[in-house]
């Protein structure tokens, strides 16, 4: 058993565990306890067992290791920092209602299916960081899609009609437990900020690595033109959110098709660096 299999899973254990400790009030009809230093300490152990994993099965002396699972993974992970980070400066415990159990079926995946594609990088440094850089992006902005998401599903609760504690399912008690979404809009829109950064990065380091492979700056290609549409679409938001001050269902609308847009091209990225570059080094 590899050293990132052990990890994932000791990740997925960790993520469990700290799951049902904050759910079982949840179920008895209590309210969440507030994160101590003691739970901030167990779930910054949990992230950096599954760092070790993530590390061990995406850094090979070969090349890159990657996939769709691992690359789900990663983006986990970076959330689950964001979070932790997060959490200082505003009140957020509602939202490991849904991260932990998510983290841990992801970690538990990534443990079972650790099957992915090598890239290799030995001779193009730009290369590897490129494609460092843009895993980050695209695991910020898959945080900040999922994060979108529970703010839509959270709008329509708050707008359903008001029923008692007694009345109230687990979902709708978990729902309940949410922090306003004012704050969480405040939250989604340092993700977009962060993540747009990083993949204005990815588009600089990309045009570089294209400079050294093809010569040419930005090849038209189906990956190019889904990433340049990716960042445009968070670039209009964010000016959006600036001069009209976009927010609600229109911010969160943005945000979705931005996210299908690199999905689209991370799509697209793979058939290059699986068909194209390959076929390129064994030629």
């Amino acid at each position: 058993m590899s050293v990132s299999i052990v990890f994932h899973l000791l990740a997925a254990l960790a993520y469990a565990v700290l799951g049902i400790a904050l759910w079982r009030p949840i179920a008895r009809v209590s309210d969440i306890c507030p994160t101590g230093a003691i739970g901030r300490s167990c779930l910054l152990g949990a992230i950096i067992l599954h760092g070790i994993g993530l590390a061990d099965a995406v850094i090979v002396p070969s090349g890159l290791h990657l996939g769709w699972i691992l690359a789900l993974s990663a983006a986990l992970w970076l959330g689950m920092i964001v979070f932790w980070i997060e959490n200082f400066l505003l009140q957020l415990d509602g939202v490991l209602l849904l991260l932990l159990p998510t983290a841990a079926l992801v970690s538990l995946l990534a443990a079972a299916f650790p099957q992915g594609y090598l890239v290799p990088h030995a001779s193009n440094d730009w290369l590897r960081v490129h494609l460092l850089i843009a895993m980050t992006a695209y695991g910020l902005i898959t945080i900040a899609a999922l994060h979108a998401m529970l703010m839509t599903v959270l709008d329509r609760h708050l707008h359903r009609p008001i029923e008692s504690v007694g009345e109230q399912g687990i979902v709708s008690r978990a729902m309940s437990a949410m922090p306003p979404l004012l704050t969480l809009e405040q939250l989604l829109f340092r993700l977009i900020w962060v993540g747009f950064g990083v993949l204005t990065l990815t588009v600089l380091t990309g045009i570089v690595v294209s400079l050294h492979l093809s010569g040419h700056a930005l090849p038209m290609d189906h990956k190019t033109v889904f990433t340049l549409l990716s960042w445009a679409t968070f670039g209009v938001l964010l000016a959006g959110r600036h001069i009209q001050g976009w927010r609600g269902r229109v911010a969160l609308r943005w945000t979705l098709a931005g996210f299908a847009f690199l999905l689209l091209s991370y799509t697209g990225s793979r058939f290059v660096l699986e068909v194209i570059l390959q076929r390129g080094t064994l030629g």
